[in-house]
């Protein structure tokens, strides 16, 4: 009698996903919490990134608008926080310099303080001093008024604030001719400044014109600290003569500073933090691995007769294998996906609360997808080979 071949059991492609998404499909709520931990910790590795990139972007774009040839040039100060003087020929000398192209002098002025009114406290000052300064001030600084306008070169009594004075004082506007108490006398506030990154004393600073501290308020010509602006090409040369230009008969107790630097420390700082919560992220994708690997092996102990049956009819170890490693990849993918969205959303919404602009480095997406299959893979493996190596006749015989 002629023989008939037994059709070998095949198992098509396109089979594999309505397969492989069986038990998912059976078993929803236990899908969506072992997809969970994949989606918690891809979200955390694609906002880190997000976030941090928009935030570095939104600081370098500041530093490349304030510049970074802005240097300032100190005497130092006392223990009671008193910068102390420069030469009166600080300003002349330094401005002689080449590849300088502004230097505006001010003096902190000591004892000088500025309050509400004059039934305030004298000890406190919330922090404000008050500086005499000149116009170049402004336009050194790169500076511009919130409201008002900027200080004449008079003896009038007005002053202008700084951001940060401004709001201590609790003053937003100056057409209601407010007036402060500095110094033992009466001030009216003629200006508000914008906040200026890059010279914190300043806002926090009542300003003054040089003549009416010297009428008023005892100051005696000497500048305590300089902004110089330089070519940009020629900063560090410049840097490098400002002390002995500013004070040549003791240079070593002039510090010349770049205060875009502070700016740039910032960037490194929020680099270092992104590291440590992508560690953190990593360890939520390593959790989520897990337990899709826990969920995987139940599903194994819990399908035994379906695979037995199916064993029984003809699958392969491979088909069974193919079905279980599928079934993993589908629930690490799509947690994958759905973390990639959280953190897209995370990272829009930080961007539009700080008005940065939203940036998302590409690696961060196909990146994330490519994690969570391959953290899938690694997770489903065991439990596909311990389901491919189950014998139909013990499996059988269990149910």
């Amino acid at each position: 009698m002629p023989t008939h071949e037994v059709p070998r059991s095949v198992l098509r492609t396109r089979d594999l996903l309505p397969t492989g998404s069986l038990g998912l499909r059976s078993r929803k709520m236990r899908a969506l919490l072992s997809g969970l931990g994949i989606a918690i910790g891809i979200a955390s590795i694609v906002s880190v990134l997000g976030v941090t990139r928009s935030s570095q972007s939104a600081l370098l774009a500041q530093i490349d608008q304030l510049g970074t040839n802005l240097l300032t040039v100190a005497n130092g100060a006392d223990p009671g926080g008193t910068e102390q003087i420069l030469p009166t020929t600080a300003t002349p000398m330094v401005r002689e310099l080449p590849h300088v192209t502004g230097v505006a002098p001010t003096a902190k002025l000591g004892g000088v303080n500025v309050y509400r009114n004059d039934h305030t406290p004298a000890g406190r000052t919330g922090g404000r001093s008050v500086r005499a300064c000149d116009a170049s001030l402004l336009t050194t600084l790169d500076g511009s008024l919130l409201a008002g306008r900027f200080l004449a070169d008079d003896e009038s009594p007005v002053t202008v604030l700084g951001y940060s004075a401004a709001t201590t004082l609790g003053i937003d506007d100056v057409s209601g001719n407010d007036r402060v108490w500095l110094g033992g006398h009466w001030y009216t506030v003629v200006g508000i400044l914008k906040p200026l990154t890059l010279a914190p004393e300043i806002d926090q600073a009542a300003l003054v014109s040089f003549r009416s501290a010297e009428h008023l308020l005892g100051y005696n010509g000497h500048p305590s600290r300089l902004y110089v602006r330089a070519d940009t090409d020629n900063v560090t040369d410049v840097a490098g003569v400002l002390a002995p230009a500013a004070n040549p008969q003791d240079p070593s107790r002039v510090s010349v500073s770049r205060p875009s630097d502070a700016l740039t420390a910032q960037l490194k700082v929020k680099e270092s933090g992104s590291g440590l919560i992508l560690g953190l992220g990593a360890i939520a994708l390593l959790v989520g691995a897990i337990g899709i690997a826990n969920v995987m092996v139940i599903a194994v102990l819990e399908r035994r007769t379906e695979i037995g049956l199916r064993r029984a009819l003809g699958a392969t170890r491979g088909h069974v294998a193919a079905q279980f490693l599928t079934e993993s990849l589908i629930l690490a993918a799509a947690g994958g996906v759905a973390g990639i969205v959280i953190g897209a959303g995370v990272t829009l919404g930080m961007s539009v609360s700080r008005g940065w602009a939203t940036l998302i480095p590409p690696e961060a997406l196909w990146g994330g997808l490519l994690v969570s299959v391959a953290a899938g893979a690694v997770a489903g493996l065991y439990p596909a080979l311990r389901a491919a190596h189950l014998p139909p006749t013990d499996a059988l015989r269990t149910a």
